[in-house]
Protein backbone atom coordinates (compact mmCIF):
# COMPACT_ATOMS: atom_id res chain seq x y z
CA UNK A 1 0.00 0.00 0.00
CA UNK A 2 1.24 3.48 -0.84
CA UNK A 3 1.92 6.08 1.83
CA UNK A 4 -0.80 8.65 2.34
CA UNK A 5 0.05 11.96 0.69
CA UNK A 6 -2.19 14.19 2.79
CA UNK A 7 -0.52 13.58 6.15
CA UNK A 8 2.69 14.82 7.72
CA UNK A 9 5.20 12.68 9.66
CA UNK A 10 2.96 12.95 12.74
CA UNK A 11 -0.17 11.80 10.91
CA UNK A 12 -1.72 15.27 10.80
CA UNK A 13 -3.65 16.39 7.72
CA UNK A 14 -1.78 18.63 5.26
CA UNK A 15 -2.33 19.96 1.77
CA UNK A 16 0.03 18.36 -0.73
CA UNK A 17 2.59 20.74 -2.23
CA UNK A 18 2.24 20.39 -6.01
CA UNK A 19 4.49 23.35 -6.85
CA UNK A 20 7.24 21.18 -8.33
CA UNK A 21 4.96 18.95 -10.39
CA UNK A 22 4.89 19.22 -14.18
CA UNK A 23 2.05 21.14 -15.82
CA UNK A 24 0.09 18.62 -17.88
CA UNK A 25 -3.34 18.12 -19.35
CA UNK A 26 -5.19 16.00 -16.84
CA UNK A 27 -8.48 14.19 -17.39
CA UNK A 28 -10.56 12.38 -14.80
CA UNK A 29 -13.67 10.31 -15.44
CA UNK A 30 -16.13 9.05 -12.85
CA UNK A 31 -19.52 7.40 -12.76
CA UNK A 32 -22.23 6.26 -10.39
CA UNK A 33 -25.83 5.13 -10.28
CA UNK A 34 -29.04 5.75 -8.36
CA UNK A 35 -31.50 2.87 -8.02
CA UNK A 36 -35.12 3.96 -8.45
CA UNK A 37 -38.49 2.27 -8.47
CA UNK A 38 -39.92 1.43 -11.88
CA UNK A 39 -42.60 4.08 -11.35
CA UNK A 40 -39.99 6.75 -10.73
CA UNK A 41 -38.02 5.69 -13.81
CA UNK A 42 -41.22 6.08 -15.82
CA UNK A 43 -41.85 9.56 -14.40
CA UNK A 44 -38.32 10.66 -15.31
CA UNK A 45 -38.59 9.23 -18.84
CA UNK A 46 -41.90 11.04 -19.35
CA UNK A 47 -40.63 14.24 -17.67
CA UNK A 48 -43.56 14.12 -15.26
CA UNK A 49 -41.85 14.93 -11.95
CA UNK A 50 -43.41 17.90 -10.16
CA UNK A 51 -39.99 19.51 -9.72
CA UNK A 52 -39.31 19.36 -13.46
CA UNK A 53 -36.69 17.84 -15.74
CA UNK A 54 -34.56 15.81 -13.35
CA UNK A 55 -31.83 14.95 -15.83
CA UNK A 56 -31.17 18.52 -16.96
CA UNK A 57 -31.25 19.91 -13.43
CA UNK A 58 -28.93 17.13 -12.22
CA UNK A 59 -26.52 17.76 -15.11
CA UNK A 60 -26.28 21.46 -14.27
CA UNK A 61 -25.90 20.67 -10.57
CA UNK A 62 -23.02 18.30 -11.34
CA UNK A 63 -21.23 20.90 -13.45
CA UNK A 64 -21.65 23.51 -10.72
CA UNK A 65 -20.46 21.06 -8.08
CA UNK A 66 -17.24 20.26 -9.97
CA UNK A 67 -16.47 23.99 -10.00
CA UNK A 68 -16.97 24.17 -6.22
CA UNK A 69 -14.98 21.10 -5.18
CA UNK A 70 -12.17 23.06 -3.53
CA UNK A 71 -14.76 24.72 -1.27
CA UNK A 72 -16.30 21.36 -0.30
CA UNK A 73 -13.26 19.09 0.15
CA UNK A 74 -10.83 20.79 2.54
CA UNK A 75 -7.49 19.61 1.12
CA UNK A 76 -8.33 19.92 -2.58
CA UNK A 77 -6.39 22.44 -4.61
CA UNK A 78 -8.14 25.32 -6.30
CA UNK A 79 -7.61 24.35 -9.94
CA UNK A 80 -8.72 25.94 -13.17
CA UNK A 81 -11.01 23.58 -15.04
CA UNK A 82 -10.85 23.56 -18.82
CA UNK A 83 -13.99 21.49 -19.36
CA UNK A 84 -16.65 19.64 -17.39
CA UNK A 85 -18.96 17.12 -18.98
CA UNK A 86 -21.77 15.46 -17.05
CA UNK A 87 -24.08 12.96 -18.75
CA UNK A 88 -27.08 11.26 -17.21
CA UNK A 89 -28.92 8.32 -18.71
CA UNK A 90 -31.97 6.38 -17.62
CA UNK A 91 -31.93 2.60 -17.47
CA UNK A 92 -34.54 0.13 -16.21
CA UNK A 93 -33.26 0.37 -12.64
CA UNK A 94 -32.54 4.09 -12.30
CA UNK A 95 -30.19 6.78 -13.54
CA UNK A 96 -26.48 6.54 -14.35
CA UNK A 97 -24.30 9.65 -14.05
CA UNK A 98 -20.96 9.98 -15.85
CA UNK A 99 -18.52 12.86 -15.68
CA UNK A 100 -15.33 13.90 -17.41
CA UNK A 101 -13.32 16.80 -16.06
CA UNK A 102 -10.29 18.29 -17.85
CA UNK A 103 -7.72 20.71 -16.53
CA UNK A 104 -4.23 21.87 -17.38
CA UNK A 105 -2.13 22.05 -14.27
CA UNK A 106 0.01 20.40 -11.62
CA UNK A 107 -2.69 18.22 -10.07
CA UNK A 108 -5.54 16.15 -11.38
CA UNK A 109 -9.29 16.59 -11.35
CA UNK A 110 -10.32 13.29 -9.78
CA UNK A 111 -12.15 14.90 -6.89
CA UNK A 112 -13.96 17.26 -9.26
CA UNK A 113 -15.15 14.34 -11.41
CA UNK A 114 -16.32 12.40 -8.34
CA UNK A 115 -18.03 15.48 -6.90
CA UNK A 116 -19.85 16.08 -10.19
CA UNK A 117 -21.24 12.54 -10.19
CA UNK A 118 -22.12 12.63 -6.49
CA UNK A 119 -24.02 15.90 -6.66
CA UNK A 120 -25.75 14.90 -9.90
CA UNK A 121 -27.09 11.78 -8.22
CA UNK A 122 -28.01 13.67 -5.06
CA UNK A 123 -29.98 16.07 -7.25
CA UNK A 124 -31.89 13.19 -8.84
CA UNK A 125 -32.58 11.98 -5.30
CA UNK A 126 -33.87 15.40 -4.27
CA UNK A 127 -36.09 15.69 -7.32
CA UNK A 128 -37.59 12.22 -6.78
CA UNK A 129 -37.88 12.02 -2.99
CA UNK A 130 -41.58 12.92 -3.01
CA UNK A 131 -42.42 9.83 -5.07
CA UNK A 132 -39.75 7.28 -4.14
CA UNK A 133 -38.70 6.52 -0.58
CA UNK A 134 -36.39 3.62 -1.45
CA UNK A 135 -33.73 5.23 -3.64
CA UNK A 136 -30.13 4.06 -3.27
CA UNK A 137 -27.09 5.90 -4.59
CA UNK A 138 -24.39 3.36 -5.41
CA UNK A 139 -21.05 2.62 -7.01
CA UNK A 140 -19.65 6.13 -7.30
CA UNK A 141 -16.12 5.59 -8.54
CA UNK A 142 -13.22 7.00 -10.50
CA UNK A 143 -13.10 5.07 -13.78
CA UNK A 144 -10.16 6.73 -15.52
CA UNK A 145 -7.33 9.15 -14.84
CA UNK A 146 -5.19 10.45 -17.71
CA UNK A 147 -2.09 12.66 -17.78
CA UNK A 148 -0.70 13.91 -21.08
Amino acid sequence: MKNLTHTDKHGKAVMVDVGDKEILTRIAKADGHIMLSSGTVKLIKQNQLKKGDALTVAQIAGINAAKQTQALIPLCHNITLDNIRVDLSVDNKGVKAESEVRCTGRTGAEMEALTAVSVSLLTVYDMCKAVDGNMVIENIKLIEKIKK
